[in-house]
């Protein structure tokens, strides 16, 4: 595994990283066992930074409530990362962030469902929140309580971010990024670069297609992807994704060999983004592991840029 330093924050952080998402069933069911040797397989694969939120799983917070648990004893060896903003969106409750008192309220409940004191990093993970100062005020009286080291942003807009960094102190930003969805190397991935910005990858295998294991005309039935089989709009998304899907199976077998290919692509860039695959097993976890062991040449980059041309 390749560990490198995490922006300006300087943190020696694995490469791969590993979201959790996937752990708290709303990709499909998965008993808490196989959720707890998911994350003990990451870590043995050499990852040592882990992303979660509040409202990841099913019910809410689950995600949380399981990492916590696999992470008993050895919390201390992992970067642990966090988001607040989307507690109650699936049922149409969402609690407001009003007042910086809302988000640190929120802050300390994701800390008992941690079993942790602190988290590293803290995100917002309002894409655009209407006023950024809210979270940033919290953020502030978080970090002097001692609860989190750093704080950013989860979004795709480079607008959004200026916004959250107008202090100059947002530290990370998690973007949406892959062989498939490359629009952040186009301003945001350079503007992190430039700031100092630490870079987390969500969606590095584009929720799964660049596994190469989904067709164009895939059924899917977790609740994340659910409206991708009737969503016209979603639909037409799926059907030029795996035309794209097609032209890397020329060179490239599914499964691990793509999934290698796509996660080397994402953290080979200059940012030096750490990507943050789910996984749903032990043998997900590991197979994403492995691929942070090195990064594409200048030569493999063109090679896979050129396919999906």
């Amino acid at each position: 595994m390749l560990y490198r330093e995490f922006g300006k924050l300087g943190w020696k952080v694995s490469a791969i990283g590993m979201g959790t998402w996937n752990i708290g069933n709303q990709w499909g069911p998965i008993d808490d066992q196989t959720a707890y040797a998911t994350v003990r397989a990451s870590l043995e694969g050499g990852v040592n930074l882990i992303d979660t939120a509040e409202a990841y799983g099913i019910p809410f917070g689950l995600s949380e409530l399981r990492l916590g648990m696999a992470l008993l004893g050895i919390r201390h060896q992992v970067f642990l990362v966090s988001k607040i903003g989307h507690w109650g969106q699936r049922i149409g409750h969402m609690v407001p962030k009003t007042h910086p008192e809302l988000v640190r309220l929120c802050a300390h409940a994701i800390l008992y469902r941690l079993r942790t004191d602190w988290v590293d990093v803290m995100l917002c993970h309002e894409s655009d929140p209407e006023n950024p100062d809210v979270y940033l005020d919290a953020f502030e009286g978080l970090k002097k309580e001692g609860h989190i080291r750093a704080y950013g942003i989860s979004t795709d807009s480079l607008e959004a971010v200026k916004r959250f960094n107008a202090r100059g102190a947002c530290q990370v930003v998690e973007v949406n990024y892959s062989l498939l969805r490359r629009s952040a190397e186009e301003e945001l991935l350079p503007y992190c670069r430039e700031n100092g910005i630490a870079v987390l990858v969500r969606g590095p295998l584009a929720m799964g297609m660049l596994s190469g294991k989904y067709s164009a005309d895939s059924v899917f039935t977790d609740s994340v992807r659910a409206a991708w089989n009737t969503n016209e709009r979603a639909r037409a998304r799926l059907q030029r994704q795996a035309a794209k899907i097609e032209k890397l199976k020329t060179v490239f077998e599914p499964g691990q060999d793509m999934i290698t290919a796509a996660l080397r692509y994402v953290i080979s860039h200059p940012a030096c983004p750490v990507a943050i695959p789910g996984a749903k097993s032990p043998e997900q976890a590991l197979m994403n592991a492995g691929a942070g062991d090195r990064t594409l040449s200048d030569a493999e980059i063109a090679q896979l840029t050129a396919l999906l041309e």
